[in-house]
C-alpha cells in the first residue's frame, strides 16, 4: 500500500486528502518499531485508506497500477479475514514494542527485565485464550463501518490423489467452522511463536538470575543466611572463573558481604545505589568488582545495534581509507555524545596551544 501511493506525488496527495492522522509507513528490515507504525496506520484508518485506493485507481491512466490499487482495496482491505489479521498483529506488536522500548533503556537492569518479560509472557498466555474473540469483535466494527461482509471466505481446497494406505480426512475437522479454522491455523501459531521466543529470552535471564540474583537488591542480600550466602559466593566465583583464574575471591567476597549485610542502610537499594555506597567505602574490593560486572551485563543488543548504525554514518564512501585508530576515536565520540557535551573545550584548546608553543620554542 505504501509503495502504491509513493509512486507519484499525485497519489500521495490523494492519500493525504483522505487521512487526517497517521500516514502509511514502509516496513524497515532493521527497525523493529517501524512494524508497529506500519500496522497502526492501517489498523485505525482502514476505511480512509480503502477510499484513497479506490480514488487512486479511478484517477490513474496506467491500467497496471490502476488494477493494483483496486486489487488492494477490494482483495486486502475489502476482506474480513485481512481485517481480523491486522487487528491481531497490532495487538501483538504493540505489546512487544512497549516492553522492547523499556528494555532498551540505558539504566535497565536484569531483575527489572525479568519482570517485564515475565509480564509479557503472562499477557500472551491470557491473549491466547481471549484475544481472538476480541479481535473478531473489533474487526466486525471496522467491517460494518466499511460496509463489507463479516464472514470468513472459504478457500478453494486443492485435491490430490490419495494412496491406498492413507486414512480419510477426519469428519470433525471437516465440520469445523471457518472461524475456528482461522483461529487454529493462523491465530494460535502466531501467539505460540511469540510465547516460545519470549520463554527462550526469559530462560536466558533466569540463568543470570541464578548467578547474580542475590546481588539484585539489598533486601535480597540480607534475606540470605550464612550458609546460603557462602554457596552463592562460590557459585559466582565459579561462573567468573576463566583459565584457572577468577575475577573475585569467593571466600573474601563472602566475608565482605557478611559485613555489608549489617553495614548497608536498612532501606531497600538497587545495585547502582549499592555500588555507589561501596565506592564511598574502599574496603569492599571483591563486592565492588561483583557489582560492576552485574551492572555491565547487557540486557539487550540495542547498544551494539546503535554502534553499527553510527559506524555506517561515520565510515562513508569518502572515508574508506580512514585508519582504525581514527575510526575508533570518532565512533567513541559519536556514541558517548552525552559525555562529550560536558567537556570544557576552552581548556582543551588552551592545553593544545600551550604544547604547540613549547614545541615551537624548542625547535627554534
Amino acid at each position: 500500500m505504501y509503495t502504491t501511493f509513493a509512486k507519484s506525488t499525485k497519489k500521495w496527495q490523494i492519500l493525504k486528502d483522505n487521512i487526517t492522522g497517521l500516514t502509511l509507513k514502509s516496513v524497515s528490515s532493521t527497525r523493529w518499531e517501524s512494524r508497529i507504525d506500519s500496522v497502526k496506520a492501517i489498523r485505525f484508518q482502514c476505511a480512509n485508506i480503502r477510499e484513497a485506493l479506490l480514488q487512486a485507481s479511478d484517477s490513474d491512466n496506467d491500467p497496471l497500477t490502476s488494477s493494483e490499487a483496486k486489487g488492494l482495496a477490494n482483495n486486502e482491505l475489502g476482506e474480513y479475514e485481512f481485517l481480523v489479521s491486522i487487528v491481531i498483529w497490532y495487538d501483538i506488536l504493540y505489546a512487544v514494542n512497549l516492553v522492547s522500548k523499556e528494555l532498551q533503556s540505558k539504566d535497565m537492569l536484569i531483575d527489572v527485565a525479568i519482570e517485564k518479560v515475565q509480564g509479557l509472557i503472562s499477557f500472551f498466555n491470557q491473549y491466547r485464550e481471549t484475544g481472538f474473540s476480541n479481535a473478531v469483535e473489533a474487526a466486525t466494527e471496522i467491517a460494518l463501518d466499511m460496509d463489507i461482509g463479516t464472514i470468513f471466505r472459504k478457500k478453494r481446497q486443492i485435491k490430490r490423489k490419495r494412496h491406498f494406505d492413507e486414512n480419510p480426512d477426519d469428519s470433525s475437522a471437516a465440520a469445523e467452522s471457518l472461524e475456528d479454522l482461522f483461529r487454529r491455523n493462523y491465530f494460535i501459531p502466531i501467539v505460540d511463536q511469540a510465547i516460545s521466543s519470549l520463554t527462550t529470552r526469559f530462560e536466558q535471564y533466569q540463568g543470570y538470575k541464578k548467578i547474580f540474583g542475590f546481588l539484585f537488591t539489598s533486601d535480597a542480600l540480607r534475606s540470605l543466611d550464612n550458609k546460603s550466602l557462602k554457596c552463592c559466593c562460590h557459585h559466582l566465583g565459579a561462573a567468573l572463573k576463566r583459565d584457572g583464574q577468577s575475577d573475585i575471591d569467593a571466600d573474601d567476597l563472602y566475608v565482605e558481604l557478611i559485613f555489608l549485610q549489617d553495614f548497608i542502610p536498612q532501606e531497600n537499594k538497587g545495585p547502582i545505589e549499592i555500588l555507589n555506597f561501596l565506592k564511598r567505602h574502599a574496603c569492599f574490593p571483591n563486592a565492588t568488582i561483583a557489582y560492576r560486572i552485574l551492572l555491565t551485563i547487557p540486557v539487550t543488543v540495542a547498544s551494539a545495534e546503535r554502534s553499527f548504525c553510527k559506524l555506517k554514518l561515520l565510515k562513508t564512501y569518502l572515508r574508506t581509507t580512514m585508519t582504525q585508530e581514527r575510526l575508533n576515536a570518532l565512533a567513541l565520540i559519536a556514541l558517548e555524545s552525552g559525555m562529550l557535551d560536558k567537556i570544557d573545550y576552552e581548556y582543551i584548546i588552551e592545553d593544545f596551544v600551550s604544547k604547540n608553543a613549547k614545541r615551537i620554542s624548542l625547535y627554534k
